[in-house]
Order: structure tokens, then C-alpha cells, then sequence
């Protein structure tokens, strides 16, 4: 019995975190390969994330968040540093919400303009472009909520072990 909950508790560890590694490198290719060349009349215009500072710092926030899920994919689980794995796990929280909110406030200028600025809306002309940079920030999503998840989940395991020491 204590062999199948030793092996459920490991799948309800990584299972998680192989999904997050994978919303986060997704919503990073995603984002980094999106771009699009537009002629209105004679005038040839490109649209790509490395014009974008917001969508730049999205880019590399998610490469952190995938490289840290993956070096977390190698670490034994009977080593102690799960216990406190729940700070590192705030951090990329934290990383990622800022460079989403970043991300999907330029994505908003983008659809809908800023008139008040003289900020036209850019995906009227670059369809497949806005297309791309939304289906990144839904991965991006995806890897924040699985990261909270993983975070209430570690708080209760710490909180659970320390109420039965």
C-alpha cells in the first residue's frame, strides 16, 4: 500500500510539471516564431514579437519557466529540496503574470488601437501574426495556472507534513 502511495504522489508531482514545461515552451516557440510581412499599396510591413519589448520579455520569461520545469524533471524525488521547491515555484509565478500582463496589454493595442495615442490596430493587416500571438499567450496561461496549481499543492504537502511530525 505504501509503494502505490509513494507512486501516486510521484505522478502527482511530475504529471504537473511536465505539463507546465510544456505550456510554457510552447507559448515561448509560439510567440518567438510569430511574424508576418503585410503590403498595403506599394509599402511592404512586417510584424514580428522582436519589435515588441512586452512580447520580448514573454519570450524569455517562458524560456526561464521551461528551463527551470525541466531541470526540475531530473531532480530526484526522495532529495529534500522539494520541500522548499515552493519558492522557486512563486518566482516563476510571479515572472510569468508579469510578462503575460506585459504581453497581453501590447496584444490589446494591437487588436483595438489606442485612438486617444494615434495608435492604429495593427491585425486588420497581420491576421496570421495576432493569431500566433494569442495562441502563445493561451499557452502562456495554461503554464500559470498549472504553476499555481503546483504551488497550492505545495503548500498543502508542507502544511500537511508539518501537522503530522
Amino acid at each position: 500500500m505504501e509503494t502505490k502511495k509513494k507512486h501516486l504522489k510521484k505522478y502527482a508531482i511530475l504529471f504537473p510539471r511536465l505539463l507546465a514545461l510544456i505550456a510554457t515552451f510552447l507559448a515561448a516557440i509560439i510567440t518567438a516564431t510569430s511574424h508576418e510581412k503585410a503590403r498595403i499599396f506599394t509599402i511592404s510591413f512586417e510584424a514580428k514579437y522582436s519589435d515588441s519589448p512586452a512580447l520580448k520579455y514573454f519570450v524569455i520569461a517562458n524560456v526561464i519557466a521551461s528551463i527551470y520545469g525541466l531541470l526540475l524533471l531530473f531532480l530526484p524525488l526522495d532529495n529534500s529540496f522539494w520541500r522548499f521547491i515552493v519558492v522557486p515555484d512563486v518566482v516563476v509565478i510571479m515572472l510569468l503574470s508579469t510578462s503575460i500582463s506585459a504581453a497581453l496589454a501590447i496584444a490589446h493595442v494591437g487588436k483595438k488601437g489606442n485612438y486617444h495615442a494615434g495608435w492604429l490596430p495593427i491585425c486588420g493587416q497581420f491576421h496570421k501574426y495576432c493569431d500566433q500571438v494569442t495562441a502563445g499567450l493561451a499557452a502562456g496561461f495554461v503554464g500559470i495556472v498549472v504553476y499555481l496549481l503546483l504551488v497550492l499543492y505545495s503548500f498543502y504537502s508542507l502544511f500537511h507534513h508539518s501537522l503530522h511530525i
